[in-house]
């Protein structure tokens, strides 16, 4: 036995039907295109989405919504978070090595959410209000790195 020896069984595959070779055939002169009409003609292909003439589905739906295009995306740590880690100090290079966060993207922001038990030294983009309360609260320390916006330190 031999994988070349393999062949499917008798009748199984048929011949791939020829189109267009005489009258006798019955697929012939048009070959299965039918008379006039887009599909009749050779080179055409249908645009994307193409529903026959309805109104297709992404027309039918209404636009949504807004995407800001200058919108600022930053990798976020919990207070919660880096009380759980052995080390003192955080700053952005640290916590990418520590796995805490995955990618940088705008920068680094500090959010309020959990509780702080001891003290820490951050160095971060951003702080949240909450955050840097309870940083100050537990004796540690928040410096702000970089440009960050106005509207939130």
């Amino acid at each position: 036995m031999n994988l070349s020896d393999l062949k499917p069984p008798a009748g199984q595959q048929k011949p791939q039907r020829r189109i267009g070779r005489g009258m006798g055939t019955g697929r012939q002169k048009t070959s299965g295109r039918g008379h006039k009409g887009a599909r009749s003609v050779s080179g055409y292909s249908m645009m994307r989405g193409f529903e026959g003439g309805q109104m297709p589905l992404h027309r039918r739906l209404p636009k949504r919504g807004f995407t800001n295009i200058f919108k600022k995306k930053f990798a976020i740590v919990n207070v919660g978070t880096l009380d759980q880690l052995t080390a003192d100090s955080f700053d952005p290079g640290a916590l990418l090595e520590l796995g805490v966060i995955h990618k940088l993207n705008d920068g680094l922001k500090i959010l309020g959410n959990g509780d702080l038990k001891r003290k820490i030294s951050v160095k971060a983009h951003l702080v949240s209000a909450a955050a840097k309360q309870k940083i100050e609260s537990a004796g540690g320390t928040v410096e702000l790195i970089g440009s960050a916006p106005s509207e939130a330190q």
